[in-house]
């Protein structure tokens, strides 16, 4: 009984019924991810959303149609989640360290898209880069790195 409460309060079903295939899971997280930090900010620019159609499309060897359903795929999911547990859960049960540092560079580059770093920006990242247990030092150097 307990478990099943928890199920219905903790499982995100827009996540869990959108991608059935590990890998696909891991597409449809780190896509998700990558468009709520360009609404971190409360202005997704066209700049933001090129930077995620080409990340995605490199990063996962994708078409940029490909790329493009995605992410629509992506922003129904996240329009119906509830938090970002399930979807940093989905990478960090699936990655390594250096897969997840790769994530939060990724996070660090759409965030950069435009040019400026909001506050609001910033702090999703290291909040989803406390989810994939990343450390404070490694947050810096990536960022550091990108703003070069």
């Amino acid at each position: 009984m307990l478990g099943r409460i928890k199920n219905i309060l903790l499982a995100d079903r827009a996540y869990a019924e959108s991608a059935t295939d590990p890998d696909e899971r891991q597409q449809l997280a780190l896509a998700a991810l990558l468009l709520e930090m360009a609404r971190a900010d409360f202005d997704e620019s066209s700049d933001e959303q090129l930077a995620i159609r080409g990340f995605l499309a490199t990063h996962f060897e994708l078409t940029e149609a490909e790329a493009g359903a995605l992410m629509d795929r992506a922003a129904k999911a996240m329009d119906e989640s509830v938090c970002l547990f399930d979807f940093t859960r989905a990478l960090h049960d699936s990655l390594d360290y250096e897969q997840k540092l790769e994530v939060v560079r990724l996070l660090w580059r759409t965030a950069l898209a435009d040019d400026r770093l909001d506050k609001y920006e910033e702090y999703l990242i290291r909040k989803v880069a406390d989810l994939l247990y990343v450390s404070n030092g490694d947050i810096i150097r990536l960022r550091n790195e990108e703003r070069d």
